[in-house]
């Protein structure tokens, strides 16, 4: 009878604990500037291997989500989407279970620039959000460039930092508890995103976080430079610049004077188009 119960008890717990199936889907994430024709066209080419092959953009996180979404949309369809819609959602919208059916048939969806919070403060725990969580699983493709680029991994960088700092000397110490970071759409939940990352000197901040949060790698993507993570989590450079890939997993990390990190044992690569990544291995793929 004992035996009996405790068989009864494990298959409660089996059925009660969800199954975390390896997404099928592709990410497609650009650093910001410039996007040239080869790098859009492969985007548009792996969106028409799922659903109908349409495109839903949202532009959610510009301060002009008609003008930006438009001039996206037009892009888009000039390099062979047959079907691409700018779609501008209020929270409220987002909120409605009928919102979702925008996504029917989708095949691909690309989050534009901008403030990534103010995509966030739209789409976060929302049903959009878990139909987007739900067909990355099943297939689909998740672009987004700059600010939509941000928004692809669970922690996300705000672009904020707590200290008070001059103008233009925005990020300009490595020390404990200053990146603001907040939750994102959460495709990616090994590593953490940051974008124009050479362009703009983001190395200190993305040090920051990764000397904090182990865990995670760190991928910045520099402007007119692109990732695309595969179902496998193997991701290929492509663009015209570089991605830094920082692994903390063996850092020893203490805090000094004034907050700064001190640390020893990051590991970093810099990735050139053709390069790969190996997220779950940790390693460059030769």
């Amino acid at each position: 009878m004992k035996r009996a119960w405790v068989y009864v008890l494990f298959l409660v717990a089996t059925m009660t604990v969800p199954c975390l199936a390896r997404p099928r889907g592709y990410l497609f994430i650009i650093g910001g500037g410039e996007r040239d024709e080869p790098m859009m066209r492969r985007y548009v080419d792996l969106a028409r291997g799922f659903g109908s092959g349409k495109i839903v953009v949202f532009p959610m996180a510009s301060a002009e989500p008609k003008e930006t979404g438009d001039a996206l949309v037009e892009e888009m369809k000039k390099l062979g989407a047959a079907n691409a819609v700018n779609c501008i959602l209020t929270r409220e919208q987002a909120l409605a279970e009928g919102s979702v059916s925008l996504l029917d048939g989708v095949g691909g969806v690309f989050f534009s620039g901008g403030d990534q919070s103010r995509q966030m403060a739209v789409l976060l725990h929302t049903p959009v959000h878990r139909r987007l969580l739900d067909l990355y699983e099943k297939g689909c493709v998740m672009g987004g460039t700059s600010a939509g680029a941000a928004v692809m991994s669970e922690v996300m960088i705000t672009g904020d930092e707590k200290r008070k700092a001059e103008e233009g000397k925005e990020f300009s110490t490595i020390e404990a508890d200053n990146v603001v970071t907040a939750e994102g759409l959460g495709f990616l939940r090994t590593a953490i995103i940051d974008q124009h990352f050479v362009a703009r000197k983001r190395l200190n901040r993305l040090i920051s976080v990764v000397a904090e949060r182990p865990s995670l790698l760190g991928v910045g993507i520099d402007e007119s430079t692109a990732i695309i993570v595969r179902p496998d989590q193997v991701f290929e450079v492509l663009g015209e610049s570089t991605v830094l890939v920082l692994d903390g997993s063996r850092v020893r990390a203490r805090t000094g004077t004034g907050r700064r990190l001190g640390f020893r044992g990051l590991i970093l690569d810099s990735l050139l188009a053709g390069d790969r990544f190996d997220l779950a291995a940790r390693k460059v793929v030769r």
